[in-house]
Formats: structure tokens, sequence, C-alpha cells
């Protein structure tokens, strides 16, 4: 099995103050389990993090973080939400603070 960091992803985007922690970690979950967002098995998410609007999310095999990154476009949607948001899924790294920060300030 891969190292956890190479089947983690870094979520932008997650609406922030509108559900429960609980429930938005289920939506994120749905989300990436679902074929038609190039999902699979989720291991863990970790929501909320440190940053705003910031999750990651750990997938039982490192294939499923491929086929999530190659997704154009990552839409949460969900019967709880009024609308949807756009996500921007980008690879985990060591890094990972500086590059939040700037995934964050980009406008999506």
């Amino acid at each position: 099995q891969a190292a956890k960091s190479a089947r983690t992803v870094v979520i932008a985007g997650v609406p922030d103050g509108l559900l429960h922690d609980d429930v938005m970690t289920d939506i994120l979950v749905i989300h990436f389990q679902m074929s038609k967002n190039n999902g699979g098995d989720v291991e863990e998410v970790m929501y909320p993090t440190t940053k705003k609007g910031v999750a990651y999310v750990t997938f039982e095999d490192q294939e499923v973080v491929e086929s999530v990154l190659k997704k154009d476009e990552h839409r949460l949607e969900d019967k709880r939400l009024s609308r949807y948001y756009p996500l921007k899924v980008t690879r985990y790294c060591e890094n990972v603070s500086a590059f939040v920060i700037y995934l964050v300030a980009l406008p999506l």
C-alpha cells in the first residue's frame, strides 16, 4: 500500500460554516466515492482543517488519486446544500501549507 501522503488529495473550496462539520465530511466522502467523480474507496476525510474551506481526502488506492485528479471539474452537490460548489482538487505534497494558501487565494 502506498504511503498515506501518496493516497491523499487536497480539496479547496469546501463551503465553510453552512453545515455541521460531520455532515460536510459525509458529503465529501459521498462525492469522492462516486464513479461519476472518478472516485473510489475513501479511507479518511480530514475536515475541518487549520485552513478554512480546505479538506484532505485519503483514498485506499493510489490509482484513485490519479483518476480524481484527471476529472476536469469537481462540483460538490448535495440536497443539503443550497447550490453546487466548485472544488479545486490537487495532489497532496509535504509542503502543503504554502500551496494551500496559494490555492485558497485563487478565484474558483
